[in-house]
C-alpha cells in the first residue's frame, strides 16, 4: 500500500518510493506474489501496480503542527486505495503500508489480513503518536522504523522493529576520480534546508548540483534571489540511472534537514558511489555517516560547519563509502530484515489467535 502524496515515479512522495520499490523487487526476486497499490499516474517498469482513482489531497505530515487534527477529503485517494485493500484482503497473507497516515492505523484493528506499517517518519503530532502506539501495543512487531533515531523520537521506541534500508547496488556506478562540484538530492522544500548547501556552496566557491522536485517553486526562486553569486545547477528530478550517474560525479553530498529525518536514502545512494557525506547530525543520518571514514556529522544549521568539512575531503577515501554500502545496505540484507519482520508478524498472528 502506497503513499497517498503522489503517483510512484512522481517524486512527490520522496524516499517512500524508493524504499516500497526495493522492497517490491527484493520480494518478487525471493518468489512472493504481490500487488502494489497506489495513486493513479503511477509509473513502475517491471512492478505490478493497481492504479486507484482519488483526489491526491494530502497535507505532508512536516508541514503540520503537533496539534493538528486529522482531515478526510472528499473522494480522497488513500480511502480509496484502502477501500480496495478490504475488498482484496482475503487473497493475501500481509497487507504492507507504507503511509504516514491516520487512517491505515486506525482501521488495522477492522481487517481480518494482519497489516505491518513501516513508518517513514519520526513523532511529528500528537494523534499520529497516538494511533501508532495503539497498534504497536495492541499489534505486536506491526510497526517498523528505519533507524533507532526515527524510533527514539517517540515514547514507545523499544515496540519498533529496526530495519534500516536498502537498495539494488548493481544500479550504482563507483566513481573514484570526481569532477569539481558539489551534489544535494532531495524535494526543494523548506523542511529540507537547501538554501544552506546553496551558502556553502558559494563561500566555497564549488559548484552545487541540485537534484530533486520543485515541490516549493516559490521557496526556490527565493533561494536564488538571495544568493545570486552562489555557483548552482538545478539538473532536475531523475530517474535512478541517470541520477547515480551525476550524483557519482560529484566530490560530496550535502545533506541539510531542518528537522528529523528518519533514514535518509539519499545518503546510502551516494555511498554506494562512493561519495562522501556531508550530513547535520540529526535524525537517521547520525547512523549512517561514519565520522573521518565516509563523511562528517556536522552541528545542525551550521553553514560554517559545512564549509570546513568541505575542506577535509580528501581525507575521506570513495573506496570505503562504496564498501560500508555493500556491507549494510544491500538489496539482499535489507530484504533479509524485511522478510523476518514479516515473518514475526505472521507468527505473533497465529500466536493471537
Amino acid at each position: 500500500m502506497s503513499t497517498p502524496m503522489g503517483p510512484l515515479g512522481s517524486g512527490l512522495g520522496g524516499g517512500v518510493e524508493l524504499t516500497l520499490s526495493n522492497i517490491a523487487t527484493e520480494m518478487l526476486r525471493r518468489g512472493y506474489k504481490l500487488e502494489i497499490v497506489a495513486p493513479q499516474g503511477s509509473i513502475s517498469n517491471s512492478l505490478p501496480i493497481r492504479e486507484i482513482p482519488g483526489e491526491l489531497i494530502q497535507i505532508p505530515a512536516q508541514n503540520q503542527s503537533r496539534s493538528d487534527p486529522i482531515l478526510l477529503h472528499k473522494n480522497s485517494v488513500l480511502a480509496n486505495m484502502w477501500d480496495y485493500a478490504r475488498q482484496v484482503q482475503s487473497d493475501y497473507d500481509l497487507i504492507v503500508n507504507f503511509a504516514y497516515d491516520w487512517l491505515p492505523l486506525y482501521l488495522t484493528p477492522f481487517f481480518n489480513c494482519p497489516i505491518a506499517h513501516l513508518i517513514s517518519m519520526g513523532s511529528l503530532t500528537d494523534v499520529m503518536d497516538e494511533i501508532i502506539e495503539q497498534v504497536a501495543i495492541n499489534f505486536p512487531a506491526s510497526i517498523g522504523v528505519h533507524s533507532q533515531t526515527q524510533a527514539a523520537t517517540f515514547t514507545f521506541a523499544e515496540r519498533c522493529i529496526c530495519l534500516l534500508n536498502g537498495m539494488d547496488l548493481s544500479i550504482y556506478q563507483f566513481c573514484q576520480e570526481p569532477t569539481q562540484s558539489l551534489a544535494w538530492v532531495g524535494r526543494i522544500a523548506p523542511e529540507k534546508g537547501l538554501e544552506d548547501a546553496v551558502a556553502a556552496a558559494e563561500m566555497t566557491g564549488i559548484k552545487l548540483k541540485i537534484f530533486g522536485l520543485k515541490q516549493d517553486v516559490a521557496y526556490w526562486e527565493k533561494i536564488c534571489q538571495e544568493y545570486p553569486n552562489a555557483a548552482i545547477e538545478y539538473v532536475g528530478f531523475l530517474p535512478t540511472l541517470e541520477l547515480q550517474k551525476e550524483l557519482g560525479k560529484c566530490q560530496a553530498l550535502l545533506v541539510t534537514p531542518r528537522w528529523i529525518e528518519a533514514f535518509g536514502n539519499v545518503a546510502i545512494e551516494a555511498l554506494a558511489c562512493g561519495v562522501p557525506l556531508i550530513a547535520y547530525r540529526r535524525g537517521g543520518l547520525t547512523e549512517i555517516v561514519q565520522e573521518g571514514k565516509t563523511g562528517f556529522l556536522v552541528e545542525p544549521d551550521s553553514v560554517q560547519g559545512l564549509v570546513e568539512a568541505i575542506k577535509h575531503l580528501d581525507n575521506i577515501d570513495r573506496q570505503t563509502c562504496r564498501q560500508q554500502a555493500e556491507t549494510l545496505y544491500s538489496l539482499e540484507a535489507m530484504g533479509d530484515r524485511t522478510e523476518e519482520w514479516f515473518k514475526e508478524i505472521l507468527r505473533k498472528k497465529i500466536l493471537k489467535s
